[in-house]
């Protein structure tokens, strides 16, 4: 009964401690984000929920984003440029989204999007992703993961969930039809008419 007791004080202490980050500075000015409280030389320290959590445990909200989340987003925004029905370009939002990273997808369907593409990443090829200024051509989950972990985003199975679709497609617009021409008035006082002549009695 005592071993139980013990393990359940343990797992509830790990479980509250998981829920919180603190941010400090340290003596040469240096910020840090860690799960354990700091050092008693600390500065500046800041307690803040966990990623994915609030005081209560419960999910975080989209408004209410996790520190380094906010950074990485602010610091290394993240763009996703995939082609319509690309299985791989899938795979890649599964993973964005799987791991909890807000990102911007960009579906390349027309020329101007493909030179816009080009100028991003230096590729055609999809999908490609842009985290920052640090460019992933096709798809690596090792590689996206990588990269994801050096822009600062929080390591997967930290974050939410995100449940971002592939965007529609552009429906084409029909073209516009010229509108019927009126037919010029006729008569005497239309214009453009010859100017009239008053009749002398």
């Amino acid at each position: 009964m005592r071993r139980v007791a013990v393990l359940l004080l343990i797992f509830f202490s790990i479980s509250a401690s998981a829920q919180q980050l603190y941010r400090w500075t340290d003596e040469k000015g240096r910020v840090h984000v860690t799960d354990t409280p700091p050092p008693s030389s600390a500065k500046a320290v800041q307690k803040k929920p966990a990623p994915g959590a609030t005081a209560s445990g419960a999910a975080a909200s989209p408004g209410n984003e996790p520190y380094a989340l906010q950074m990485a987003r602010k610091n290394n925004p993240v763009t996703l440029y995939t082609t319509p029905a690309c299985e791989p370009c899938g795979e890649a939002r599964k993973l964005l989204n799987a791991r909890g990273v807000p990102f911007k997808e960009v579906s390349v369907s027309d020329e101007k999007q493909v030179e816009e593409m080009k100028r991003a990443v230096g590729s055609n090829s999809a999908p490609s992703l842009l985290v920052g200024e640090t460019v992933q051509n096709g798809f690596e989950e090792a590689a996206y993961h990588r990269v994801l972990d050096a822009a600062g985003y929080p390591k997967a199975g930290i974050l939410p969930p995100r449940k971002q679709a592939e965007p529609k497609a552009a429906e084409p617009q029909a073209e516009a039809k010229p509108a019927p021409e009126e037919a010029a008035p006729r008569g005497p006082y239309s214009p453009g008419a010859s100017p009239q002549r008053s009749q002398k009695k």
